[in-house]
Order: structure tokens, then sequence, then C-alpha cells
């Protein structure tokens, strides 16, 4: 079974996000995907897209962690077993931690692909109109490929900014958040309408 077009930029998307490929032999791997409930509506959204290899519709979870005596509420969606995300894994997890593979340019060329990364991980700062692209701890090589593809195949410039210890993005000046915005409105949910300014 393989992916449709839309389904694999979607992937990507995906997969630079909140995604997690967890390996379920040499060559497969699965698909889990896991939100708030807030983001109900999302991971839904995700499920429609990728129904025809996911196991089942979202489950929602609820747990108790006994450390901080909390209840916590999420959805989680998991996928079929797939050489397929198999692939996906030795591109982004070739030693077991999430990289950014060398391959990048050819994935990463979508508005769909960066609308969901955007999604998962991006945040607009609405006083001065600038987007940030929150990272996991990637090192330089790795940054610079993504910022490389970001101006190659969308004409986008990013500055990699460092601000704690655990906190790495991309952050995009008032014009460049003008050429994001005009390429991933089209894929954004309402959901995430905050996400938008608050004009076109």
């Amino acid at each position: 079974m393989g992916l449709l077009k839309s389904q694999r930029e979607a992937l990507i998307g995906m997969v630079l996000g909140d995604a997690y490929l967890q390996p379920t032999g040499k060559r497969n791997a699965r698909l889990r995907l896991e939100h708030s409930v807030k983001q109900k509506d999302y991971i839904f959204y995700k499920y429609e897209l990728l129904k025809n290899m996911m196991q089942r519709k979202p489950k929602f979870i609820k747990r108790f962690n006994p450390h901080w005596k909390k209840h916590y509420s999420y959805y989680r969606l998991q996928s079929h077993s797939s050489p397929i995300f198999g692939k996906f894994r030795r591109w982004f997890y070739p030693e077991g931690k999430k990289r950014i593979p060398i391959n990048i340019k050819g994935l990463l060329k979508t508005p769909l692909s960066l609308a969901i990364w955007y999604m998962d991980d991006g945040y607009y700062y609405h006083r001065d109109e600038c987007i940030f692209l929150y990272l996991s701890d990637y090192p330089a090589q790795d940054i610079q490929r993504l910022k490389e593809t970001l101006k190659e195949n969308y004409d986008l410039s990013a500055k990699y900014k460092k601000k704690k210890k655990s906190e790495r993005y991309l952050f995009f000046n008032k014009e460049e958040t003008k050429k994001f915005i005009r390429i991933v409105r089209p894929h954004i949910i309402p959901l995430f309408d905050y996400k938008l300014p608050l004009t076109p």
C-alpha cells in the first residue's frame, strides 16, 4: 500500500513536527501521533489525511501521573506497521535520534508540508507580526540544511536562534512572515486561525 502525493506531503510535515516513528523491525516502523484534548480537531484532521494507513480512529487516553498527582488527557493515533514508515524512520532517525535528513530539499517542498509543520511547531507573534518555528536539538549542519531548504524551495529566509538551553527555533522577520503566511494559509485548519494574522 503506497502513499498518495498529498499523504506523503502531509507525512513530511508531521515528522518534522510532533510525530514519532516507532521502529517495528529492521525495515518497518509505525507512525504515532499524540495531541491534547484541545487539539482534538487536529488529530482527527490528520486521521482523515492518512486514514488508510491507520489502525483505528484517534483514541482518547486519560492517565494519572503519581509523581505530579495529576490526570492527563490526550488523543493518540497510530498507524499500521509499514516499510513506508520504515523508510522515513531511516531518513529522520538514522542513529535512533531525530535528525534533519540529507535529502530534506527533496522532501520539504510543498505548501502542505510546510503548513502541517507550522501547525505542529509554529507560533505567530501578533504584536511583532513574526513567526517562530520551534526545533529539536539539531546539530549545526542540520539547521543549515533546513535554512537552505526553506530558501531554495520557498524563498524564505530564516534566522536560527537559541533563547534558552531547551528553546531553539527558526525566526522569520515581518517581511518573511508575510511570505510564509501566503504559502501556508490555504492549508491552515480553523483550529489554528490564531496562528494567522487577523487580516489576510
